[in-house]
């Protein structure tokens, strides 16, 4: 019945959210068999989720959270080294520098023939022009493992073949991105918002997330990548250098976004589909305490999961008739902080308390850059600003979290810049988180328009994961003090460069 559903679905609608609608209003729409176990702050919200998300059920001993630049290096290089059959890296690039990176998956493909190697990464920053092009470090790789080695280049189309003539390497960055960070090998995956670059792996503070021993999340993760693939430039090795192969004749790189809507969206569908057969049976032979939902958002493909999903987080927070007794708070962090109006317009109608984190301005990574890209943190404090100005007037600004309030506090640490993102839901201020979003989002104007995001909503009930959210968030706040923005002065270049391109910071 599931299957005759989805292909009378896709018959007549090649649109993601009318694929979601009918799906989630017929009979075959489905609730995760054993909600009860999670918090009743949470609790219908996971219902309602597994309704419109795919969903993998883990066993929280397979979780781990790690804290650290170095930790999450060390831990590529042993899911690299551990590699038999597949490695299904996703990044914006891979550092030109990065020997070491490439050494290991070299040797990792000489040491097993039939292990396979696929690359997922951003068309513009990783063919930059020069010596020093990203694109050149893969050059050993495809030549010395020609067939078993398979590099995949996103190109947003929100730049068109016109303005691809005329907008200079660097600022075609500004039009969209591939921005996935995913990290896996066989049936281990990392999940992440790094990239592969040396400061990622010393003193630029991310998120990152490891699942060991998950066949069904991992073929997500990979079959996912593989999509996102059929609609993305190959890279070929020639004696010259790399060559950049478009396999798709029916479509033009610029105009992929119909194809790319229905691809991801039947994408979805089809893994929502596979929850729903496989629930109840997983439930009762693998119980498990931990439930993750996967969320694209590609608003220019009119992909919005992140969007809605958060929507629908605050829609239930707002309406809950249980756990009367406690009021939910919210801890949230972006290392490029500029709410999209959505976004803000969420956390300023709600009631929930609201603890924020961004990067100060020495914490951007674009803190003492040359050129227009050097007036990027100034751009930030002016969006800070706004976004304080907001919070002032809906009466909800304070410098100490409570119930109901919005803190910002700023993170630095010397010698190191900030990247981490996502948001952390407690059922009250002294309790354990029991909900986190992670992956790449920024949770920005930029994250929800323009660039290609793979996050994921994570639910727990494992007080021992449960502690290592909560350290995570302590972790950040160690490094970050209450907010100096409304001191600072923005001038007036930097009011009008955000005026122009706001939406892609």
């Amino acid at each position: 019945m599931l299957a005759a559903a989805y292909i009378n679905v896709c018959r007549h609608s090649s649109t993601h959210r009318a694929l979601l609608k009918c799906f989630t209003v017929s009979k075959c729409a489905r609730h995760l068999s054993t909600t009860r176990e999670f918090d009743p702050t949470i609790r219908e919200f996971v219902s309602r989720l597994a309704k419109k998300q795919p969903s993998f059920r883990v066993a929280s001993k397979d979780v781990r959270v790690l804290s650290q630049p170095s930790e999450f290096y060390t831990n590529l290089l042993n899911i690299i080294r551990r590699a038999r059959r597949r490695i299904f890296l996703s990044s914006l690039y891979i550092g030109f520098s990065e020997t070491e990176l490439i050494n290991a998956l070299d040797d990792a493909l000489r040491s097993n023939p039939g292990l396979h190697l696929y690359l997922n990464l951003d068309y513009n920053r990783s063919t930059r022009p020069g010596p020093s092009s990203p694109i050149l470090s893969l050059l050993p790789l495809l030549r010395n493992h020609e067939h078993r080695v398979h590099i995949s280049l996103f190109r947003s189309p929100k730049l068109s073949a016109t303005m691809a003539k005329i907008v200079p390497p660097r600022f075609n960055e500004g039009w969209g991105t591939w921005h996935a960070k995913i990290y896996g090998s066989d049936d281990e995956v990392m999940i992440s918002g790094a990239n592969l670059n040396k400061a990622y792996f010393s003193n630029r503070q991310d998120r990152y997330l490891h699942f060991s021993a998950q066949p069904a999340f991992a073929d997500y993760c990979f079959s996912f990548l593989q999509t996102v693939s059929g609609f993305s430039y190959r890279v070929l090795a020639t004696p010259s250098g790399p060559a950049l192969h478009w396999e798709d004749t029916s479509v033009l790189p610029w105009q992929i976004q119909s194809k790319a809507e229905r691809v991801l969206s039947q994408f979805q569908m089809n893994h929502l589909l596979s929850s729903v057969s496989s629930t109840s049976s997983e439930d009762q032979a693998n119980p498990s305490d931990v439930v993750i939902f996967p969320v694209i958002q590609a608003g220019q493909f009119n992909i919005r999961e992140e969007e809605d999903t958060l929507s629908m987080l605050f829609d239930h927070l707002a309406s809950r008739d249980d756990c009367l007794d406690q009021e939910p708070v919210m801890n949230l962090t972006s290392g490029y902080f500029g709410l999209s109006k959505e976004y803000q317009d969420l956390i300023l109608k709600s009631n929930v308390g609201c603890s924020i984190i961004a990067a100060s301005p020495k914490a951007n990574g674009f803190y003492g850059s040359g050129g227009l890209s050097g007036l990027i943190p100034e751009g930030y404090t002016l969006l800070e600003k706004r976004f304080m100005s907001a919070v002032r007037a809906a009466s909800r600004l304070s410098n100490v979290l409570d119930h109901h309030n919005i803190t910002l506090k700023e993170w630095e640490r010397d010698g190191w810049t900030y990247h981490a993102k996502g948001i952390w839901l407690s059922p009250s201020m002294d309790s354990l988180p029991v909900l986190t979003l992670f992956g790449s989002t920024n949770l920005n104007s930029r994250s929800a328009n323009l660039d290609t995001e793979l996050s994921f909503v994570m639910a727990t009930s494992s007080d021992d994961l449960r502690q290592e959210l909560q350290e995570e968030i302590q972790g950040l706040h160690r490094w970050a003090v209450a907010w100096r923005g409304g001191e600072r002065k923005v001038r007036w270049r930097t009011k009008a460069i955000v005026a122009l391109v706001g939406g892609m910071l």
